[in-house]
């Protein structure tokens, strides 16, 4: 094994070494299978796939079950899967690199960035908020994504591309459930805004400016946007019939999905193996993925019913597990569950995957299942 020099931002950064072969003690691999072997057994969800990785660069996948239920395939480590909302961590990372380079401030107003287009002051709050209540999700701004109108518009047409207006308008001329910073409410088009005012202050496609900036220099090469319905390498995934988008229950035809991922953009936008998943969630808590004095400030967060004592900072979630405390994320998209977190008592992350948000596929906090993978992990390597 050997570090690596890499450059974020202008910043030379020494990344960890990254392991030929996993270097995690033997039991991990053969303790984390039978738990996952437990899960599917216990549940509907054909396939899972757990990312480990350590402070050092080693990494490992693990994948149970299968891929495709028609096919009869066997899950494989190197699959892809869909990350949801996992993908503003991608997003958020490339805010704390412009902030760091004072291009982004993020105590400014939105209307700094955006107030003179058109459609400004037809957004909830327009002139009050924050790029940093946008990032926490406390600006009175709620999801698209979820509106009927949305709903309605991508299953009258699941191959449209939506420009990042037309993601707006379901919300033009609405009245906020809040007002800017006196409450909180998750919301996928606090990042949609958050894109655009980056790509207005670089003047680049922000998915270029995270493969550039990002994933080629941490070396995260399975990695990669979901913006159109041709995904290389992505599984079959389930969403149950008569879900809201689409109301199919596989999302993948001949190859390709059966709606296009486009629409999600900077709330997520972003599909993996969870071995690389895991390795990104250990490079962004341990200092790797922007300037390393704005992690206090990243995890500065607000009071967030996501988990038990959990709150949300810039693009993470924290809370408090059985087995300690867990910094990350955690992911939907139709057919495909995320859960990314980074165990600081341990120096480790874990990324785990599923092939399935069906309703009633798998009863029971996802995250409880993330805790005991994790309590295995620490036990194995002595913690």
């Amino acid at each position: 094994m050997r570090g690596r020099l890499v450059t974020l931002a202008g910043l030379a950064v020494l990344v960890a070494p990254v392991a030929l072969a996993a270097q995690l003690p033997a039991g991990v691999r053969e303790r984390v299978e039978a738990k996952l072997d437990s899960l599917i057994e216990h549940s509907a969800v054909p396939g899972a796939t757990l990312g480990v990785a350590l402070s050092d660069g080693t990494s490992l996948g693990v994948a149970v079950g299968v891929s495709d239920t028609a096919l009869a395939l066997p899950m494989t480590s190197t699959a892809r899967m869909l990350q949801g909302s996992v993908g503003k961590t991608y997003f958020g990372a490339l805010a704390l690199q412009l902030v760091a380079e004072g291009r982004l401030d993020l105590d400014a107003k939105l209307e700094d960035y955006l107030g003179a287009e058109p459609w400004f002051d037809r957004l909830p709050n327009a002139r009050e908020i924050t790029l940093r209540q946008m990032m926490r999700h406390t600006s009175g701004i709620v999801r698209y994504e979820m509106n009927p109108r949305f709903l309605e518009d991508l299953t009258a047409n699941p191959m449209r591309e939506f420009t990042p207006e037309e993601r707006l308008a379901y919300l033009f001329d609405t009245d906020a459930p809040f007002a800017a910073g006196e409450g909180w409410d998750y919301a996928d088009t606090n990042y949609i805004l958050l894109a655009m005012v980056m790509e207005a202050i670089t003047g680049r496609d922000a998915y270029e400016e995270i493969g550039r900036r990002i994933l080629d220099p941490l070396d995260l090469r399975n990695t990669v946007p979901s913006a159109s319905p041709d995904i290389p390498g992505l599984v079959q995934g389930y969403a149950g019939e008569g879900n809201p988008f689409g109301g199919r229950d596989a999302m993948m035809a001949d190859g390709r999905l059966v709606i296009n991922p486009q629409f999600e953009w900077g709330g997520g936008g972003f599909a993996s193996t969870t071995e690389d998943l895991a390795r990104w969630t250990v490079d962004i808590h341990e200092g790797r993925a922007f300037d390393a004095s704005l992690l206090e400030e990243f995890r500065d967060g607000v009071p967030a019913p996501l988990g038990p004592q959990a709150s949300y900072g810039l693009g993470v979630i924290m809370m408090e597990l059985p087995v300690g405390t867990a910094w990350g994320h955690s992911g939907f998209m139709p057919g495909y569950r995320t859960e990314a977190y980074y165990f600081p008592r341990g120096g480790f992350a874990l990324a785990l995957q599923l092939n399935s948000t069906a309703p009633r596929a798998f009863q029971g906090p996802l995250l409880l299942i993330v805790n005991d993978l994790a309590a295995i992990v620490m036990e194995e390597l002595g913690g």
